[in-house]
Formats: C-alpha cells, structure tokens, sequence
C-alpha cells in the first residue's frame, strides 16, 4: 500500500502496526514527522524496543547484525521496531535480499522501519514492491509550488490558527519553498496568536524579518547544498539593515560544530552517531549535517572557520574587502563544492 506521508498518522491511528513501513523521498520534514508518527504508533502498541542501523557515507550498517536481530528473540518477550536508515534509499544486493527475506516471513513481534533522504524509479526494487505487499510505503516527495498554500493553511490549522488567504501567501513568500523553515515559523505563530484569524498586515507584523530567524534559513540552505538560496537569502538580509556581526555568532557556532562532527566521521564506527548525541544534534538536524559532511574533507571545516576569522575583520574594519560579500563565500563554500575549491585555493 502506498500513501502520502502525512495519511499515515491516520492509518496508525487505526489499527496495529504492519510488519514493515518505506518512508522516504527528497522533503526531509515530511519523512521526519511520518517517521515520528510511527515511533509513537509503536510506543503506544507496546514496542518497547527499538534498534537501529544505519548507512553513514560509504559505509553499509551492519547486515550481518540485522539479519540476526530479525530471528532473534526479544529480550523481554517485548515487541521491537527494528529502524534502517539509509540517506540514499539504496540498500544495495545484500540489504534488498535481507529486506525481502523478511517480508516473506516478518517475525510476529518486529516490525521494520525503513526511512531514505531520496527516491525516484531507479531507487524502487524487489526489496521496496515486498515492503508494499506486507506493509505501507509513503513518498514524501517535495511540495511544489502551487500545493505550498494549500500545504502551509493545513499546517496552521492543525496547530489552531486560522489566516486568511492573503496571509497564507505572505507567509509563502516568506519561507521560499523551505517546509522546514514553514514549519518553525507555524509553530511561532501557534504560540503568538489570540485566536482570533490573521490577516496579511497582522501576518507580515508576527513574522517581520529578525537576523536570528533569516541566520537559520541561511546555515539550513548552506547545509542542504542550496547555493541559490544562499545568495539570495544573504542579499535580502543586507538590504534589509542587518549587521554581519550580528549573524556571525551563530554561523561560527555551527562550523565549530561540523569541524567536531567531521572529526568523529573520520573515526569511524559508531563515533558520529556518538558525537550527535554529546552534542545534543536532534534527529530532524543530523540529515543536514551529514549531507554537508560528505560534500567535504574533514580538513575543511576548519579552514571554512578561518575565513569567517577573516570575515570578522573585514566587518570590524580590521582587514579589507567586503564582508557580506566574504560570508557570502564562505556560506556558498559550504553549500557547493565547486565553491569551495575557490575559496580554499585563495
């Protein structure tokens, strides 16, 4: 069965878990959300166990592990839901033949949970067509641009706020096609409102541009590998006033946290799931950071911090050149590889 990732909430509300779930496709918001969904659904059945493998840059999770966990007894005579997550969707032969293998015969207190950053027809499979036949598969492929009104007065009515349609669009243009960003400012809303409906002027005044929102947008577009809206992001935050040392507190923050992050990638094992957990990286960030771990060398992350030091001085006066124009390098560098051999070569 395949459904839209936001009619599974509803399926689970209905009935028991199936043996096994596909949930994957390009938005990463909806994924994360079906995905939570289903981990409720789970603790609400009585899935009291939950394991984990995961597909981390080239490195396969552990097969070997998994098949022995699926004909392994639960270790409280509990149910568990057993989670593969594979960024590309791609379980390669070995994967497939496991995930078939267990459609064929889903041990009765396991369910499996698999979950992708991408799909399209290559991605699909034996392995995915016996997930469907046992189980569900939800896409969750990306809003276009005429269902994104549509998308964002849904959103604001499941947390009760209630805008007309002029106010829908301001916040439209204001979150560029970013669910995730639609979503955080939704849920600000939620909190802001009286009850009573918003229309365009009491809409544009609650989401009035502020450098800690716009740094946000910016650093999630760096990371997603958005060059495009990077530039365009960083263009309508200076032409609207604001101060490069204001956002640079937080651009600093997060290549300091990617330098660690790339430090544990090179370590291998465990270690960078290790690493999100001490430094408390939720799991609707870790995505982002590691599509931006695999675009670079561990060694770059550093250098990417010494040019915001440079970028610093320029704002200060200290060095010449442009800062925006500078930060605008660096955050491109993050973004796109081909950008950053520019700038580490200067």
């Amino acid at each position: 069965m395949e459904l839209k990732p936001e009619q599974l909430a509803s399926q689970l509300e209905s009935g028991p878990l199936k043996p096994a779930y596909l949930i994957a496709g390009p938005e990463t918001l909806r994924v994360l959300e079906a995905a939570d969904a289903l981990r409720v659904a789970a603790r609400a059945q009585g899935f009291t166990e939950r394991e984990v493998y995961e597909q981390e840059g080239n490195r396969e999770p552990d097969w070997a592990a998994m098949e022995a966990s699926f004909s392994a007894p639960s270790l409280f005579a509990s149910r568990r839901l057993i989670e593969l997550r594979l960024p590309t969707t791609k379980p390669g032969k070995e994967g497939g033949r496991l995930i078939e293998e267990f459609c064929a015969a889903p041990p009765a207190d396991v369910t499996l949970l698999v979950t992708g950053g991408e799909w399209s027809k290559q991605h699909g499979g034996k392995w995915s067509e016996a997930i469907g036949r046992i189980g569900t598969v939800a896409i969750a492929w990306q809003v276009k641009p005429h269902e994104l009104s549509g998308w964002i007065d849904q959103r604001l009515r499941s947390r009760g706020v209630r805008a007309d349609r002029d106010a829908v669009q301001v916040l439209v243009e204001r979150i560029d096609g970013n669910l995730l960003a639609a979503a955080q400012e939704v849920d600000k809303l939620a909190l802001l409102v009286d009850g009573t409906p918003l229309d365009a002027a009491r809409m544009q005044d609650l989401v009035a541009d502020a450098a800690r929102f716009d740094v946000f947008r910016v650093l999630d577009a760096a990371l997603n590998g958005q060059p495009a809206q990077v530039s365009r992001m960083l263009a309508g935050m200076r032409a609207e006033g604001e101060a490069v040392p204001a956002v640079l507190g937080m651009v600093v923050r997060e290549l300091q946290l990617l330098a660690k992050l790339a430090r544990a990638q090179t370590r291998g094992g465990n270690a960078l799931m290790g690493e999100f957990k001490a430094l408390r990286v939720w799991d609707s960030k870790q995505p982002a950071y590691k599509r931006a771990l695999q675009r670079h060398a561990e060694g770059h992350w550093d250098r990417f911090l010494a040019a915001v030091g440079r970028v610093d001085r320029m704002a200060k006066g200290r060095e010449a050149g442009d800062a925006w124009v500078a930060l605008e390098r660096v955050l491109l560098a993050v973004a796109e590889p081909r950008a950053a051999r520019l700038l580490l070569a200067g």
